[in-house]
């Protein structure tokens, strides 16, 4: 399934301001949609120019290049995935089952509002320079080990290695959002994914 474009409630985690993104911002989504429908390697800078309404050289004003556009915009997901997971455990008080289920409404609203950057993601992580690649990399490690700290609490029995492994696996199922997302409303999928994440995280 294609992802969306020119969809405006989609893919914001780009933006540091939603309600007034700025022109880097807004060319970090279009990108982000390009790259999502066709792979990062088969799009260029013109095509992003394009998407934006400006010239292909008046993107070098904000980027040094293709490549950095996908670095930022990894890092910058990655990020936010990392700060959002953290502030929902630190607001979700001690309780493990709460702040499992804090995370879980977190990702499940992150994948479902983001399936362009949930693609490039997965997809294009590989094309990243080694030293952007070992950024994100090192983010994404971090809210990992969020998601096992809190697993961890809800079965206190079970070693990191297992609750790391499950934290992927419940990982898998929400981000398969670009593939599903389409095929029931937006408050249908997201109680449905919560229900099998919630199912995976706890059996």
């Amino acid at each position: 399934m294609r992802a969306e474009r020119g969809t405006a409630s989609r893919d914001m985690a780009l933006h540091a301001d939603a309600t007034r993104p700025s022109r880097r911002d807004q060319i970090l989504q279009a990108a982000a949609q390009l790259f999502a429908e066709r792979g990062a390697r088969a799009v260029g800078v013109d095509d992003v120019g394009a998407a934006v309404g400006v010239t292909g050289p008046a993107i070098y004003r904000h980027f040094a290049s293709k490549d950095a556009m996908l670095a930022e915009m990894l890092v910058r997901i990655s990020e936010r995935l990392l700060a959002g997971g953290s502030e929902r455990v630190a607001e979700a008080g001690d309780d493990g089952a709460d702040r499992l289920r804090a995370l879980i409404a977190f990702h499940v609203d992150f994948a479902l509002d983001n399936p362009a950057l949930i693609t490039v993601q997965d997809r294009d992580l590989g094309s990243l320079t080694d030293s952007d690649a070992a950024e994100v990399r090192r983010l994404q490690r971090s809210y990992v080990e969020v998601w096992v700290s809190v697993v961890a609490q809800v079965h206190p029995g079970a070693d990191a290695a297992t609750c790391r492994a499950r934290a992927h696996a419940v990982f898998g199922l929400i981000n398969s959002t670009p593939h599903s997302a389409g095929r029931l409303g937006r408050p249908a999928m997201a109680d449905l994914l919560t229900r099998m994440a919630w199912s995976a995280a706890t059996s």
